[in-house]
């Protein structure tokens, strides 16, 4: 038996049985308009606010504070609690119809002038569960479908009203609104802790690494007092090129491997896993434990000479022909230490310097040679390598602790719902 057909989702609380009425969004409300007749020069002052199109977007929840002002304007629909808003216009049919539900009291509030809003008339709907139906993935494909546009996509009011949902009995809802509300609690949470640890890292880039010119770091260990050493990364280290002289037909296969451009931008550590087929070939450059690789161009000079260290033993890996590499000649270096380094404030804020363009930016590998780096004694190397691997590896916990919430949460939307 098809329990959906049949008004039942495949996932239910223990104790409830019975099947799911259905009715037309149109039948159970109406709707109203955003904000209309307004220039620029009406926002941004005013003792009114209206609900920002990113807050509907994002929030099954309307969040109150994200809102901006406008004046008061007796002529404009204000919102009520309890009030559903919509998204009408995007660039994507995927990001068209969002809807997030507004449960505040605050007085002077509108919609803006792109989204429409929907006012339940019959007091059938759980806010929280509303909420949520309007974020399954059985109303989020129908919405896709209702998106008309070629570069630009806008989905009809009245076509969304025509829409029917699935009303179980208000103890259901109340259930479901509760689980639902609860675990965004719970990725809100782990979010929250994520964004603290990349603020912290960021902070402690910043701070334990010495700023252009200083050969003391603000912050040190303790029983660490000598100043460090500086010296220019040609001086200690050789470059060398990615692949060269290849087509799309050599790649995809082979039993060799190479680093690809995201693995270098997104890693401060290459992660061994992010490599593509390629044939061996002799007469390219084979990668070695501890060489670091630098990106060489980017739509962005913010991405240009970003930095990643290769630790695997891996035989037959060669290096991506967006990238070229560094090989420490002399053995003064803690991998992690320099992985880190590379990666501080300082050091970034001269690549961005150096990076050459327009449309998109370069940088010249003999200029990224000619770069101070701070060189300490190898015990504070290596306290401090240790102390930022440990750091990036909580962020990755708490990273797939978030994706997993998130996963669950995407399932859950699918089976909870008819």
């Amino acid at each position: 038996m098809d329990n959906k057909k049949n008004g039942i989702p495949k996932l239910r609380f223990p104790g409830f049985t019975g099947a799911w009425e259905q009715r037309k969004l149109g039948e159970v409300g109406k709707t109203f308009t955003g904000l209309s007749g307004k220039t620029k020069e009406d926002f941004g002052h005013g003792d009114a606010h209206f609900v920002t199109y990113m807050n509907v977007y994002s929030n099954p929840i309307s969040d109150p504070n994200m809102v901006e002002n406008v004046e008061i304007d007796t002529k404009q629909q204000e919102v009520k609690k309890g009030d559903v808003f919509f998204t009408t216009s995007s660039e994507t049919p995927e990001e068209v119809g969002m809807s997030s539900v507004w449960l505040s009291d605050a007085p002077h509030i509108y919609l803006n002038s792109f989204c429409f809003g929907f006012r339940p008339i019959v007091n059938i709907f759980n806010p929280y569960y509303l909420a949520y139906l309007l974020r399954s993935n059985n109303i989020r494909n129908k919405m896709m479908i209702l998106a008309q546009g070629i570069s630009r996509y806008n989905i009809s009011k009245n076509k969304v009203m025509k829409l029917n949902v699935t009303i179980p009995n208000i103890r259901e809802q109340q259930k479901i609104g509760e689980f639902f509300k609860q675990l965004d609690f719970l990725i809100a949470l782990h979010q929250r802790k994520l964004e603290h640890l990349q603020e912290q890292k960021k902070g402690l880039l910043q701070k334990m690494f010495p700023k252009n010119g200083e050969t003391v770091p603000e912050v040190r260990f303790p029983g660490f007092t000598d100043a460090w050493e500086q010296r220019k990364l040609g001086e200690v280290g050789k470059t060398f090129t990615g692949l060269s002289g290849k087509t799309k037909e050599d790649f995809g296969h082979g039993d060799a491997h190479f680093v690809t451009y995201m693995n270098v931008y997104s890693n401060p550590i290459s992660d061994p896993n992010m490599v593509e087929n390629v044939e061996i070939d002799t007469k390219q450059q084979e990668v070695k434990k501890g060489d670091v690789f630098f990106t060489t161009s980017s739509e962005t000079p913010e991405e240009v000479g970003m930095s990643s260290v290769w630790l695997s033993d891996a035989p037959h890996i060669y290096l991506n022909s967006f990238c070229f590499g560094f090989r420490p000649i002399v053995n003064i270096f803690n991998p992690y230490y320099l992985a880190y380094l590379l990666r501080s404030n300082n050091i970034r804020n001269k690549m961005m310097i150096l990076a050459q363009g327009i449309s998109r930016y370069n940088i010249s590998k003999n200029k990224v040679m000619k770069l101070n780096v701070t060189i300490p004694n190898i015990r504070e190397q290596q306290k401090i390598g240790e102390f930022f691997k440990q750091l990036d590896f909580l962020i990755a916990l708490h990273q797939r602790k978030l994706e997993h919430l998130e996963l669950m949460k995407k399932g859950l939307l699918q089976q909870m719902f008819v």
